[in-house]
């Protein structure tokens, strides 16, 4: 599975964080950007990177977008087909958000999220399968059917 990463400047370091601990972890890491720290870039810039890609290979692959609130990068993740992004600020909210609903985006608040927190919700998103039951897949046809529209 290849993880995209994404961050504007007050996203920076966390994601700095999290490569470091997807990289330890034998995670396949492709950075969209930034590369370093800008301040005053704009997240759309580097979500719409992070979710094109993801777009793209949606069932192989997963993104891990990081702003300051966690809202605008997951705003724009969630314009594109086959993306399913959540905004998580605890380890049970993006355990239902994959589980129930095949999140393959994971949100970020860098401003309201500690890396230790980070590292494990990061942990749960990577590691919970998706539950496949009836009911799920049945609102996520009706989400699909939306994109298709």
């Amino acid at each position: 599975m290849v993880i995209y990463l994404a961050a504007d400047h007050r996203g920076y370091n966390l994601k700095e964080t999290v490569k470091r601990f997807l990289l330890n972890g034998g995670y396949e890491v492709f950075d969209v950007g930034n590369e370093k720290y800008e301040e005053g870039d704009d997240y759309p810039d580097f979500a719409v990177k992070l979710a094109k890609n993801v777009s793209l290979n949606a069932e192989f692959s997963r993104g891990i977008a990081i702003c300051g609130s966690g809202v605008g990068v997951n705003v724009v993740t969630n314009k594109f087909r086959n993306v399913r992004s959540a905004l998580a600020i605890n380890s049970d909210q993006i355990y239902d958000a994959r589980h129930d609903d095949n999140a393959n985006v994971l949100c970020l608040a860098a401003d309201f999220t500690s890396e230790t927190d980070a590292q494990k919700i990061v942990e749960i998103f990577l590691t919970t399968p998706f539950g496949n039951e009836e009911r799920h897949r049945r609102r996520l046809d009706k989400i699909t059917q939306l994109e298709n529209a």
